[in-house]
């Protein structure tokens, strides 16, 4: 029995004694992972490796002792967890004595070292020795870069985990990291080195003597000049290494009286990249030091980023110097001051108002923004700053308003004190009495008062925006300057075509200022609006269409200046009653008249949705009405209303359904609820009860029986049902989603059908699953099965078909897979094909009135990705399968998915998609070359390599393509000739003459668009192959 258990001991250590020496004289490198993996399972021990290693580790031969320690290191660095504190120590003295050995050897001993120094049993002081033996005894800058990433590794492990043992050691720690650092080149050691030095600055290790070692050592990279090589597999870009350099170089104010001169320096110099390296550097250092640091060198700071922006011809230079000298102003802003010492804030200022304020009075020359921008940027750092710059350029700017008659002077004046009123928004003053621009205000008003009633409207537009900012400021207008203001927004909002942008920027400015003093445009512009109002009713009833762009404004006004709760109650009733008024009087309201007043309607509604107070006002107010209005036009008169035909127009009900899905998709379910109950019936029962004018010559019933303009009004039932919270209960749906079906597939009026379709499906979508989901769902496949066969409901039925798949897609319901199916069973119909087709650019797209995320449809995030991958292979098999006549429609419904699909997914399936594609350009379906054109025009800019293999394919559609009688094909083929100049050169080069040759004739175009296009495209062609191109 003894002998046997002597034999059980002997075999695992022959085995690993086989192990090793496969290993060490076999140079076989698998035995390494199996020792480790034996180590981990418990077969062998440390102990037992270190003793199979025996006779390699002391053998005379330094490669046969570097093969033995790199054994021993590779099974560490795997169960460095499992070592037991007396095994680290030995192990740790053990590897210490060999860093004395041969130089071949070393490399595997560090390896042993970086294991150990993620063990967690290292006994203190241990880690301190280690790095002592390496400081001593190991020559780093001669070690290969992976040896020496091992020492840095190292470094950063016992930094890690043994911080208040290495502060022991205080600076010789600082001095022993200098010398291993010094002379790096590899970018893959720097970005760890840089890490270190920065851990050593932040975590407060001792510099001693040696803050100027430390410096020098880092700064000799600077400004870094790294190209990273083609194909670089570890990925490390030059802005890595400078933004890793940077930390280290603005993490201490110790560095300051360094890094100045060298940033001063190299700002000086002629190097555009280290120009911007050092501008940026400065920026970051400003948030650690102190007028200390700066005192010394601020004016030569000062003089080279004012030469900078003065002279520099790049606008990143530019941009760098005003954020560096903003950041030097902030420093000097918040350093304490005592007492007695010099304030160089102050005496900072006064230097850059030298230099700079005289400029000012030099509208004409090219100095006078550099100057403006300066002061800006040193005035937008502090509120200090800004009093002192502003107290000093304000009465100047003034001054020269006056002195200069020239509108264009005038508006670079203005220009530059809306600058600096701009940055008085940023400071608050607890004391209004304390604010800088109180002694300036009456001047101020005058100017902009001035710049407003000028002739030019380029010194209009800056008194607007300055009118806004003035009045962003409290107490800075008075009463009368507002009334004035206000004025001065009527008339500008008026304005001729020629000042577009005047009436632009006035009705702007009467939103932004509206919500600030709501009072004083319900007193002074809104009377003025519904006077206007009114006269825009007179001339619409004297048919004058020359009045009709006035009552547009007078529209637009209305809307802009609806910011406030207690503007809009006075705007909505306006606005509702002009439409009221068009019902009623004989004026002639064409459709764009009303839907005018529906489009400002609209942008109500959106201003109310941040309010909820007046949320409810809104919906509670108009959509009644609009129902009401609609009501009444649907109902049969004997007399011949030209409006009421208006407002049952695709157009002017499209316009409506946005107004009242706007009005609706923001309600509380509670608030939503008390509409609901009152606006279904109306559909269902006839009720209406709730409508402000509810006498109509008979019963409003879109679903039994009633006339086709009743039932045309169920897009406004649409409109609000589908945009209801998905928590809000539905009053009779049962009823409601049975009557919708039935519409659907009615022939009679092709537009209420659709809407009826659209609203089932809107409803469908946000049903949760369960029974009722499921009879509603059956519902509808039974109607569209009946509806398919051979009779006159096939458009109908389709279309009901096409909404319910879209609804179920976009919320990954089951039976959407068997429901795209049957869409694409119909690809092969003569009748439906073509609409089929379509219909996939539809399943793909996003809807504007339905099925929206605002309307709380369940919409989920990735869904067109799913119906790619689970319907691309299906069309393909079906293009393949399909006879030649119906072959196109396959290409079309492709084409459409693959249009809409995010470039990212499509790239992976390019290759075997691609030639479907080519074959889809070939389609004489205009409607397939444009979204085919369209899909292919990202893809050669992102998939250059794969397009390359097509090139002559390619640029032979494209060619004839740009002879297309449609124009926008036209212009999506020369779009993609112009994109095709990104594919490779060389690729190219053969086909540019016949390409040059061939784009002469689209520059005879008759279209301009189309012209534009082929010289873009064709002056790429020319450069292809020119030297910097």
């Amino acid at each position: 029995m003894a002998a046997a258990a002597a034999l059980e001991a002997v075999a695992p250590t022959g085995a690993l004694w086989g192990l090793v020496h496969d290993f060490v004289m076999g140079q076989q490198e698998g035995p390494a992972d199996q020792v480790a993996a034996d180590v981990k399972s418990g077969s062998y021990t440390v102990l037992q490796v270190v003793e199979a290693l025996g006779s390699s580790l002391e053998n005379p031969e330094p490669r046969t002792r570097a093969r033995g320690i790199q054994l021993l290191s590779q099974v560490l660095l795997q169960c460095q967890s499992l070592l037991l504190e007396k095994e680290v120590v030995h192990l740790i003295l053990f590897y210490e004595n060999r860093l004395k050995d041969h130089h071949l050897v070393i490399p595997s001993v560090l390896q042993g070292l970086r294991a150990l120094s993620l063990c967690v049993a290292l006994p203190p002081g241990l880690a301190v020795s280690v790095l002592k033996a390496i400081f001593q005894e190991v020559h780093v800058q001669s070690l290969p870069q992976v040896d020496r990433h091992t020492v840095y590794s190292i470094i950063t492990n016992f930094m890690r985990t043994r911080e208040e043992e290495l502060k022991g050691l205080g600076a010789d720690f600082t001095f022993g990291f200098i010398q291993v650092m010094d002379g790096e080149k590899d970018p893959r050691n720097l970005l760890v080195a840089f890490r270190i030095v920065h851990d050593l600055i932040s975590r407060d290790y001792s510099l001693g003597p040696f803050v100027e070692e430390l410096f020098e050592v880092t700064s000799c990279y600077f400004p870094i000049d790294f190209t990273p090589p083609p194909n670089d597999p570890h990925g490390i870009q030059r802005e890595d290494l400078i933004l890793s350099l940077r930390a280290v170089l603005a993490s201490t104010p110790r560095f300051a009286e360094f890094l100045l001169p060298l940033l001063i320096e190299k700002v000086d110099s002629e190097i555009l990249s280290a120009k911007l390296d050092s501008l940026q550097t400065l920026n970051a250092c400003c948030a650690v030091y102190g007028q200390k640091e700066l005192k010394d060198f601020l004016p030569s700071l000062w003089a080279s980023i004012r030469r900078e922006v003065f002279q520099t011809a790049s606008e990143r230079v530019e941009a760098d110097g005003l954020a560096a000298l903003h950041s030097l102003t902030a420093c000097l802003s918040r350093s304490v001051l005592r007492a007695d010492a010099e304030d160089l804030l102050d005496s900072f200022l006064s230097s850059i108002l030298q230099d700079c304020r005289h400029h000012l009075c030099e509208p004409d020359m090219k100095l006078v923004w550099p100057s403006a921008k300066l002061l800006q940027a040193a005035a937008g750092a502090s509120a200090r700053a800004c009093d002192h710059i502003t107290s000093n350029v304000l009465p100047l700017l003034l001054e020269q308003f006056h002195k200069h008659s020239q509108s264009n002077q005038r508006r670079t004046i203005l220009e530059m004190i809306l600058g600096f009123l701009k940055l008085h928004q940023k400071w608050s003053y607890e004391d209004k009495d304390e604010k800088p621009l109180n002694g300036f205000k009456d001047q101020l008003c005058s100017l902009m008062f001035m710049a407003l009633t000028d002739t030019s409207t380029q010194l209009q537009l800056v008194g607007i925006r300055t009118l806004t900012v003035l009045g962003a400021q409290p107490d800075l207008l008075s009463s009368g300057d507002l009334e004035l203001a206000v004025g001065h927004l009527y008339r500008l909002s008026f304005m001729e075509e020629d000042s577009q942008s005047c009436r632009v920027a006035a009705l702007e400015a009467s939103g932004a200022l509206s919500t600030l003093y709501p009072v004083a445009f319900s007193r002074h512009l809104v009377p003025k609006l519904a006077e206007e109002l009114c006269r825009g009713e007179l001339d619409l009833a004297r048919d004058e269409p020359t009045k009709c762009s006035r009552h547009l404004r007078c529209l637009q006004a209305l809307s802009a200046v609806s910011t406030h709760p207690s503007i809009v109650k006075e705007t909505l009733p306006l606005l509702l009653q002009h439409l009221c008024q068009m019902n009623k009087g004989n004026m002639v309201a064409g459709t764009s008249e009303v839907i005018a007043v529906c489009q400002s309607l609209q942008q109500v509604a959106e201003k109310c949705q941040q309010d909820p107070e007046s949320c409810w006002y809104f919906h509670q107010t108009a959509v009644p009405c609009l129902f009401a209005l609609a009501v009444q036009a649907s109902m049969p008169e004997k007399e011949h209303s030209v409006l009421k035909k208006v407002l049952l127009e695709d157009e002017v009900l499209a316009a409506m359904v946005s107004v009242i899905g706007t009005a609706t998709t923001h309600l509380s379910p509670d608030l939503a609820a008390q509409s609901v109950a009152c606006i279904v019936p109306l559909f269902l029962d006839g009720n209406i009860s709730f409508l402000p004018e509810n006498s109509f010559p008979c019963r409003f019933q879109p679903f039994q029986d009633g006339s086709s303009g009743q039932r045309r009004l169920v897009a406004l039932l649409m409109a609000f049902v589908c945009s209801l919270p998905r928590n809000v209960e539905i009053p009779q749906l049962n009823q409601l989603m049975r009557e919708l079906v039935e519409l659907s597939c009615c022939p009679s009026c092709p537009s209420s059908s659709t809407a009826a379709a659209k609203c089932f499906a809107g409803l469908l979508n946000k049903l949760p699953a369960g029974q009722q989901l499921d009879e509603f769902l059956q519902l509808a496949v039974d109607k569209v099965e009946a509806g398919l066969s051979p009779g006159p409901f096939r458009s109908q039925a389709f279309t009901l078909l096409l909404w319910v798949t879209k609804a179920l897609v976009l919320r990954y319901h089951p039976l959407s897979s068997c429901l795209t199916d049957r869409l694409m069973g119909l690809l092969s119909d003569p009748e439906l094909g073509p609409a089929a087709a379509d219909g996939f650019s539809l399943l793909m797209s996003d809807c504007t009135d339905v099925l929206t995320r605002a309307g709380h449809a369940e919409v989920r995030i990735m869904f067109r990705q799913r119906f790619f991958t689970d319907n691309v292979p299906a069309l393909v098999q079906g293009f393949h399968a399909a006879s030649q006549d119906v072959k196109p429609n396959y290409l079309k419904g492709l084409s459409h998915v693959l249009n809409r699909l995010p470039k990212p997914v499509l790239l992976p399936e390019l290759p075997t998609l691609l030639s479907l594609l080519l074959e889809a350009l070939s389609c004489s379906d205009c409607v397939v070359q444009l979204s085919t054109l369209s899909c292919l025009q990202p893809l050669l800019l992102e998939a250059p390599q794969v397009m390359s293999l097509h090139v002559d394919t390619l640029i032979t559609k494209f060619l004839n393509l740009s002879s297309s009688p449609s124009m926008a094909v036209r212009i999506a083929a020369l779009q993609c000739m112009h994109a095709l100049t990104r594919l490779p050169t060389t690729v190219l080069l053969p086909y540019k003459p016949q390409v040059i040759r061939a784009l002469a004739k689209p520059l005879d175009d008759k279209k301009r668009l189309v012209r534009k296009e082929a010289v873009s495209a064709r002056g790429e062609w020319f450069l292809l192959g020119s030297p910097g191109s």
